[in-house]
């Protein structure tokens, strides 16, 4: 089973997403904010495989604190960050620090929950296929350490 963080500080959204991808058979925790999102990253294990973040907690680069401690514990983890006030110079830095998307709360006429099931859904398979990458990588050079120990 997947295991996804949802950190928002408003507590609607946190729930609402919570219950929303809990029908999809997702396993959630939720965070309230930066400092205790960036603590159960820190603590999980095994790593979350996607972390939901809102951009502006606590601080106005929340988001991408909560990025950097995500990839800091787990290089594969998938971070998605979400903004009530689109900003594209944030937008920028969070793609180029590593988020998988970034995604604005208030598009008109969409609904941001299904919107986000499917950026999950595509985020997961990006994970997938880089941890079976490196599945095979460490495999390759097993096999290629133990041909040489045994003078092949």
């Amino acid at each position: 089973m997947y295991r996804i963080l949802v950190i928002d500080d408003e507590e609607e959204v946190r729930h609402a997403l919570q219950r929303r991808l809990q029908r999809e058979g997702y396993q959630v925790d939720v965070a309230e904010g930066e400092t205790d999102g960036v603590q159960k990253i820190r603590q999980a294990s095994p790593a979350y495989d996607v972390v939901v973040t809102d951009m502006a907690m606590e601080n106005p680069d929340s988001g991408v604190r909560i990025l950097e401690a995500a990839l800091a514990h787990d290089l594969f983890s998938e971070v998605i960050v979400l903004t009530a006030y689109g900003n594209v110079a944030n937008a920028v830095e969070c793609m180029r620090r590593g988020a998988f998307d970034y995604v604005e709360k208030n598009i008109p006429g969409v609904d941001v929950y299904e919107l986000l099931v499917l950026k999950i859904e595509q985020a997961l398979e990006r994970r997938r296929s880089a941890v079976n990458t490196l599945r095979r990588m460490e495999e390759i050079t097993r096999r290629l350490t133990s041909s040489q120990r045994h003078g092949e």
